[in-house]
């Protein structure tokens, strides 16, 4: 008896017990590779060195789920910039050079080598000045409302940020600090610290497409936190533990 090899694919890997309710639209080459239409939301993420990880990265992957979106990487020079630990880089496929319109920014955050260098690197600042001009949507996860701040676009605004930069934020700039997971401020939205940046970008694709795509989205990622600790609100933490926190991402950071 001659055994017939099983192929495994992408596709019917994905479908599985879906496959009769989702018809295939054909197998073969001819339609293994379709490009994008780039007819959504033009997004921009900025790299900068020493970002963490997940600031860019989270909300990259919720929003590259819209449909007809295009997101492209982009930092003050193209190539690989690496995060806070410099164990990981990502890389950047333009230079701020080469945009100068976004549908959406995002300005990730960072460790405080990397936040204090955005804040004081004019090139950047004024590169966000400009793309900001015309974007639908600015937006911004952890340390990166800071860098928002310093370019001067949340004077008078709501924001919120990293729980650890909520007092400076608000004391060097002219920002009320909201405790939220994301403030909406006009058409800018600002995150908590870096896993926050998820549940941003969910309510972004809410505000550009609709709460069905989103929801959509959400199923799509698996994105269904049940965290193994309760620990992750500042608010409800002790000083020791915060303290240790701290600790811990200062002594991983280069």
């Amino acid at each position: 008896m001659t055994s017939i090899p099983h192929t495994t694919t992408r596709r019917n890997v994905l479908i599985g017990a879906t496959a009769t309710a989702i018809p295939l639209l054909g197998t073969g080459a001819a339609h293994a590779a379709t490009p994008r239409g780039g007819t959504g939301p033009h997004v921009g993420v900025l790299l900068y060195d020493g970002y963490s990880l997940l600031d860019p990265t989270g909300p990259a992957e919720i929003l590259s789920r819209l449909p007809g979106a295009t997101v492209t990487m982009v930092a003050q020079e193209r190539g690989p910039v690496r995060t806070d630990t410099g164990d990981v880089a990502v890389l950047a496929e333009r230079s701020i050079d080469e945009v100068d319109r976004l549908d959406v920014l995002l300005v990730p955050g960072a460790g405080n080598r990397g936040t204090v260098g955005a804040m004081n690197n004019d090139a950047l600042l004024g590169w966000i000045r400009r793309v900001h001009r015309h974007t639908a949507w600015t937006t911004s996860v952890c340390t990166g409302s800071l860098v928002l701040a310093a370019a001067g676009l949340l004077d008078g605004r709501r924001a919120t940020t990293y729980w650890a930069s909520a007092a400076y934020l608000e004391s060097t700039f002219d920002v009320t600090y909201l405790p939220r997971r994301y403030v909406r401020s006009g058409r800018i939205v600002t995150a908590a610290g870096v896993s926050a940046g998820l549940d941003m970008a969910l309510y972004l694709a809410s505000l550009i497409a609709d709460e069905e795509t989103a929801r959509a989205i959400q199923l799509a990622v698996e994105y269904d936190p049940r965290p193994p600790f309760d620990s992750g609100d500042a608010a409800q933490a002790g000083p020791e533990l915060k303290e240790r926190a701290l600790r811990l991402l200062a002594q991983s950071q280069v």
